[in-house]
């Protein structure tokens, strides 16, 4: 009875929260728990219910096979010592139990693998599907680098959480109470002793994921300063390599490696010492089991089969409690790693992408509007101020004005990248949000100095969201663009691997595919931000009468340029200052002239 009395006792004290150790955090407020995460988790498995069934039927088997082995082990050991022997259907019920655990087993992991697959596809595409609708604002917001971690780190560990509980957890649950149960049946007395080991494991993995909770946390943000630092020096590589910093940035490396590598030190040392506390109580209770038993056995109150029955369960049901003391932390654990995904995926963007309209016809008149429009993060220090002016149909247009003028910001509320705070702009005289967002973004077609390609063909990046266009539009787009002669002269020709961003093309060639692939558009409204050099400045012109797009709105600084426009609109501090042609604007000796 003080036995009994001893180990709930200890089974209290392990349960209860612990304090948290000299130099471990507690937990900061307002962070996430994970039983919302847990939901979420599982709603996602019931949409793979049919396999987590057949997952779940398999483990059920398994479990039986497993927990029949022992005891019909202890029954043979029982016959051969009472001189029945042993009968060709004792030895069959043993080789269909170990036969039943091992087949079940097999189907039960495959199920679950096939499961956990499943989700990660399921989970991975949703979210990407998610994000890639997101605003501009977000991803501002939020470093590559993170939603990178949440794809090939958090999405993993949210899809092995319920198929880690389902396979592991349940089952060891489920064998932990039947075998403990039969052990009770078995020998009461040597049950209770046995049982002792679960409240000293209890205590010590309490302790113990105190200590690792909060190592793990600073391991975490260590190698996300490590990967992001590599990260940002990959980008800035000639940057660094300009200003011969290569010896700051491997220091910097460094220092990050051994932070990481001290902290491992610690959380494995960590783990080894409360590894020694549990396999030295797990091994003193062993010997108490094994003393009781033999007196047990020498005064005739159990059998032999009876003994090796009990010692058989009482290893089982110690892995399998070992399973849930260490599994199950590691089940919320993975499960609240989707913490941030479900944000992500409860996050709407804030844009108005409602927008039907889609006529047969555009003109490729633009109007803004009494236009005025702030950045989020300066809320105080407005970009463009109550801008008005006309962009023509079968134009060609120039926007004017330093850096910091708002012409960029003119060009991202054009394309509907971001909306303006007040104003409209309107294309054919209909606000822009009333368009369909796909359709307005065939028919507003943006090429910037720099354009980014995707890795793949010339073809397919030219071609990119009109694969089943015609091989001579293909080509009219790129004779066109000028890119047609440096295409023909390449090894593969149209098939040339242009390499990640396009990095295997020149930057002159990078432009000309970017321009091609708008044009193959026939945009109604095409915008050039620094796209044209000086030797380019009729080529507008010439797209306008042969038809490939109805409007031209160019953004540039190259006199040369400008001059061929039809219209100049000049900016000055977010402001229209002055519209006309380019004879007009220098004759009156204006903000133009003092541009040039």
């Amino acid at each position: 009875l003080r036995v009994t009395h001893a180990a709930a006792a200890l089974a209290l004290l392990a349960w209860a929260s612990p304090p948290a150790p000299s130099g471990v955090p507690e937990t900061p407020v307002g962070v996430p728990k994970a039983p919302g995460s847990v939901r979420r988790a599982l709603a996602l498995v019931w949409e793979e219910r049919n396999v987590l069934g057949a997952a779940l039927l398999c483990l059920l088997l398994a479990a039986i096979g497993e927990t029949s082995g022992p005891y019909v082990t202890g029954k043979v050991l029982d016959a051969i010592g009472s001189g029945n022997g042993v009968t060709s259907g004792a030895i069959g019920m043993v080789a269909a139990a170990g036969a039943t655990s091992v087949l079940f087993s097999g189907c039960r992991g495959g199920f679950f693998i096939l499961l956990k697959a499943r989700l990660h596809q399921t989970l991975s595409l949703r979210l990407f599907s998610h994000l890639v609708h997101q605003d501009l604002d977000f991803f501002q917001g939020v470093p590559a680098a993170e939603l990178l971690a949440q794809f090939s780190m958090e999405v993993p560990k949210v899809c092995s959480a319920a198929p880690y509980g389902a396979n592991q957890l349940l089952r060891s649950l489920v064998m932990a109470l039947v075998v403990g149960t039969s052990m009770v049946r078995l020998a009461p007395g040597l049950a209770v002793l046995a049982l002792l080991e679960l409240p000293f494991g209890i205590t010590t993995h309490r302790i113990q994921t105190a200590r690792k909770q909060s190592l793990q946390q600073s391991m975490m943000e260590a190698s996300a300063r490590t990967a992001s630092g590599v990260q940002e020096s990959v980008a800035a590589i000639e940057t660094i390599r300009i200003f011969s910093a290569e010896e700051e940035e491997e220091k910097q490396h460094s220092w990050n490696l051994a932070k990481e590598l001290r902290l491992k030190e610690r959380i494995e040392l960590e783990l080894a010492f409360f590894t020694l506390v549990h396999r030295m109580l797990q091994l003193a209770i062993r010997v108490l089991v094994l003393f009781r038993s033999h007196q047990l056995l020498r005064d005739g109150y159990i059998t032999p089969g009876v003994l090796v029955t009990f010692l058989l369960y009482q290893d089982r049901v110690g892995s399998h409690v070992q399973v849930l003391l260490y599994g199950f932390n590691q089940f919320l654990t993975n499960a609240a790693a989707g913490q941030k995904i479900w944000e992500y995926l409860d996050r709407e963007p804030t844009g108005d992408v409602r927008g039907t309209r889609e006529p047969p016809e555009l003109q490729g008149h633009v109007t803004f509007q009494k236009v005025s429009f702030t950045y989020p993060g300066n809320p105080e220090h407005p970009v463009l101020k109550d801008v008005t002016f006309e962009v023509r149909s079968g134009e060609v247009t120039a926007l004017v004005g330093h850096n910091g003028s708002g012409k960029s910001t003119a060009v991202a509320l054009l394309e509907r990248l971001r909306d303006p705070g007040s104003g409209k702009v309107l294309l054919d005289g209909i606000p822009l949000p009333e368009y369909e967002h796909q359709y307005l973004h065939r028919k507003v077609v943006l090429v910037e100095q720099d354009p980014v390609l995707f890795s793949g063909t010339i073809r397919e990046n030219i071609a990119l969201g009109l694969e089943h266009c015609k091989e001579s539009e293909l080509q009219e787009a790129a004779t066109a663009a000028g890119a047609m002669d440096f295409i023909q002269g390449l090894e593969q020709g149209w098939d040339t691997e242009v390499g990640e961003r396009g990095g295997r093309l020149a930057a002159g060639e990078r432009r000309c595919v970017a321009l091609a692939r708008a044009l193959l558009r026939r945009p109604a409204v095409l915008i050039l931000d620094e796209a044209l050099d000086d030797g380019d400045e009729g080529a507008a012109q010439r797209w306008l009468r042969t038809g490939l797009a109805r409007t031209v709105l160019v953004v540039s600084h190259r006199p040369r340029v400008l001059d061929a426009a039809d219209r100049l609109v000049v900016l000055e501090r977010g402001a229209v200052v002055e519209t006309g042609t380019p004879a007009e604007l220098r004759e009156r000796c204006g903000a133009y002239s003092r541009l040039l």
